[in-house]
């Protein structure tokens, strides 16, 4: 899922700082699981912006909202009344959330309360490591289920590099080379064949970001 960490406050109040009445707004999906961007988020956040504009004499009204997915047209389209009612909107859902805010309401500023990091994995409680950077063209048969994508600090698709030492990486020690578990889950699977075959080279410029926004058109589910 998406992952992301809330802001400083002093960065978000800086961002506020000419408007008195918001809305803040948060997602009950991604951000909530990884405790950036839920319910709950929104609550301790509101506070704390009130607190830090009473701190100055300045006060603000702070409305709250938490749609189930705020990235979906429909559930950021209930937002519509209360947005009428404020000057600003500080989005805590993830950057595709605050477009999604953005485009439904072209005459409201929209804030970004979190910064997005990566899609990723919950690997043990409050903890949360990146697994794919949505490359658009998954080779996850090859490697095991492994991405060296998003877990080979060099990015290669054919490893190791040879800097690696005791199954750690050479980039960040403390981190395990994404081709060391590769091997091991093919070794683990009977399928070190796989390790044979070459990998092309992506051609990141025509498959990847480089060209623009990517998009997923479905014909059947188009009305």
């Amino acid at each position: 899922m998406i992952k992301a960490e809330q802001k400083p406050i002093d960065e978000i109040l800086r961002s506020i700082d000419p408007y008195n009445k918001i809305l803040l707004s948060g997602c009950g999906a991604c951000v909530a699981v990884c405790h950036a961007g839920g319910e709950k988020e929104v609550g301790l956040l509101a506070s704390a912006l009130r607190m830090a504009r009473k701190k100055i004499g300045k006060t603000i009204e702070v409305l709250e909202a938490a749609p189930a997915r705020q990235c979906e047209p429909e559930f950021a389209s209930e937002l519509a009344e209360t947005v009428e009612k404020v000057e600003a909107v500080v989005s805590i859902a993830c950057g595709v959330g605050v477009q999604t805010l953005v485009r439904h309401f072209p005459k409201t500023p929209v804030f970004p309360g979190v910064n997005t990091t990566f899609l990723g994995e919950t690997v043990m409680h409050g903890v949360w490591e990146e697994r794919c950077q949505a490359c658009g063209n998954c080779i996850l048969e090859k490697t095991g289920g492994i991405c060296p994508i998003s877990r080979c600090a060099k990015q290669l698709f054919n490893g190791p590099c040879g800097g690696s030492s005791k199954g750690k990486c050479e980039i960040k020690r403390e981190t395990d080379c994404a081709w060391q578990l590769i091997y091991d889950r093919l070794k683990t699977l009977g399928q070190l064949y796989k390790l044979e075959e070459i990998i092309p080279a992506r051609r990141w410029g025509v498959e990847s970001r480089d060209s623009g926004p990517r998009r997923i058109v479905r014909e059947d589910l188009k009305v």
